[in-house]
């Protein structure tokens, strides 16, 4: 973890608590951590869950990898420490996200087993929910949506994960999606009964 480099700052607790929050939006907060190779289906997947949970007028949003790297995280590129610190950043802003109740959706490479162990390690108990969406590289590279796996094959692209750097597969995943078997609607609705039946919905 990196230090706080700021002086004279002091942490302001809520006048509002988390479990009136809990109350009023009628669910936990939750990181619902999507994870791996560039084509697996996460983005794909963060989207149709997201429209399933609005559907139950559950309050959520969608961080995708692509988008922040537009805005928050504009300056990092894809070396192991810009990752390392790509990945912080977002456990930090889905920490905010869950702490006001809302279940943020996260759809990033992460590649590294020890980042995403830091963003669970952040959070309260129980709060991020680890999903492997689990996709073997050929078929990857098969749908190869923005032509990233050619050009990394080519050599255009460095250290890109799966081909010049390595990605370590969860350990202890909450969720694995087999991408290359399950339909979208059916991952989808796999992460909506994940949160439903551990009790995320009040």
């Amino acid at each position: 973890m990196s230090e706080v480099k700021s002086t004279n700052i002091t942490w302001h607790a809520a006048e509002v608590s988390h479990e009136e929050r809990q109350q009023v939006f009628g669910q936990k907060g939750a990181v619902v951590w999507f994870t791996g190779l560039s084509g697996s289906g996460k983005s794909t997947i963060a989207r149709r869950t997201e429209q399933l949970l609005l559907e139950r007028r559950a309050p959520t949003y969608v961080l995708d990898g692509d988008n922040i790297r537009f805005g928050l995280n504009k300056d990092l590129g894809f070396s192991p420490a810009d990752r390392t610190e790509n990945i912080r950043r977002i456990g930090e802003v889905s920490k905010l996200f869950a702490d006001a109740c809302v279940v943020v959706l996260t759809a990033f490479i992460s590649p590294y087993r020890a980042d995403r162990d830091n963003v669970r390690a952040i959070l309260p108990a129980a709060t991020f929910v680890e999903v492997y969406v689990n996709a073997p590289l050929e078929v990857c590279e098969q749908r190869d949506p923005k032509g990233l796996y050619v050009k990394a094959r080519a050599g255009k692209i460095p250290e890109f994960t799966g081909i010049s750097a390595p990605y370590e597969e969860p350990a202890n995943a909450e969720l694995v999606l087999h991408t290359d078997k399950l339909s979208v609607d059916e991952c989808a609705q796999a992460v909506v009964d994940y949160l439903a039946k551990n009790g995320y919905f009040l």
